[in-house]
């Protein structure tokens, strides 16, 4: 492996966490004898297209410094070419650290292990969820939850977390069940009415919302969550459930397993890494080993 790895940066995750950890991050690196370059874009499409340079020119390593949006954009890429990922969790979120145990907003720790594991060979194939060309490392949300993320999203004001919540009240006021059509591995259509529809690679989203707690990154399979129809005042009640993943246990919650899930509902997007896709309906496959991390 070559000594030269990649810092992939967003330099406005975390409203400039992720500008602040690349010194640190970068500072452990090199002290473990690693040669460090930067990369940055003018937008997304720059910045990955600058990353799979990166890949291409045989980068040791891509080092994600951000939260669940970079660690999504950097998996477009290096799924498919043996570079293996890293993560400096500077995010708001950071599921996806959450997911592989490694330090959260800690950028000189997060850059020791990464130093440590790629020296000792500490890499390891993961599972990733695909939709169409598009790869993701956490959770496909579809209803309550990504229509607080479209409305959130048209909201000019007020601008961080608090405009989420405001979203969020704003779409229990308007709280209507969807009719969703679910089709597993079987074959077996399920005509279900749902408040929220969750198809997990990892177990949480939202920063640390376990809303599927049992998804495996290695098991090959995806983990499908069905909140079904209910009520403000009942879906009030599970909300604070999600963060320990015991909403499962609830009789308006069932979970599946598949390795391929299609999502039909009208009038729903379908978000993952909590990036927008598009509208369902959506075919989600898991793929097994899809990507080399750095772990602890």
């Amino acid at each position: 492996m070559t000594s030269e790895i990649t810092l992939f940066v967003n330099p406005t995750a975390g409203r400039g966490r992720g500008a602040r950890a690349v010194r640190p991050a970068a500072s452990a690196l090199r002290a473990a004898g690693f040669s460090v370059r930067t990369v940055l874009g003018e937008d997304a499409a720059d910045a990955l297209a600058r990353a799979r340079g990166a890949v291409e020119e045989g980068t040791g390593a891509l080092i994600a410094v951000g939260g669940d949006g970079m660690v999504n954009l950097a998996l477009q890429a290096v799924v498919g070419t043996g570079t293996p990922l890293g993560l400096i969790a500077a995010g708001t979120g950071n599921d996806f650290a959450r997911a592989l145990g490694v330090p959260l907003r800690d950028p000189a720790a997060a850059g020791r292990m990464i130093a440590d594991a790629l020296k000792c060979g500490r890499v390891r194939d993961i599972d990733l969820g695909r939709v169409g060309d598009r790869w993701f490392a956490n959770v496909l949300a579809s209803g309550f939850d990504s229509r607080v993320n479209d409305r959130g999203n048209r909201m000019r004001l007020p601008v961080g977390r608090f405009k989420y919540d405001l979203a969020m009240v704003a779409e229990l006021t308007a709280l209507r069940p969807i009719p969703y059509r679910i089709t597993l591995d079987d074959g077996a259509v399920r005509e279900v009415e749902a408040t929220l529809v969750a198809v997990g690679n990892g177990p949480s989203y939202g920063g640390g919302m376990r809303v599927c707690p049992d998804a495996d990154l290695t098991d090959g399979l995806l983990d499908v969550t069905v909140v079904g129809a209910c009520g403000r005042a009942r879906l009030l009640q599970i909300f604070p459930t999600v963060y320990r993943g015991t909403h499962v246990d609830r009789p308006e919650v069932s979970v599946f397993r598949a390795s391929r899930v299609e999502l039909a509902a009208e009038g729903v997007t379908g978000y993952a890494d909590g990036e927008p896709l598009g509208p369902l309906p959506l075919t989600v496959r898991s793929v097994r080993g899809a990507v080399r991390v750095v772990g602890p």
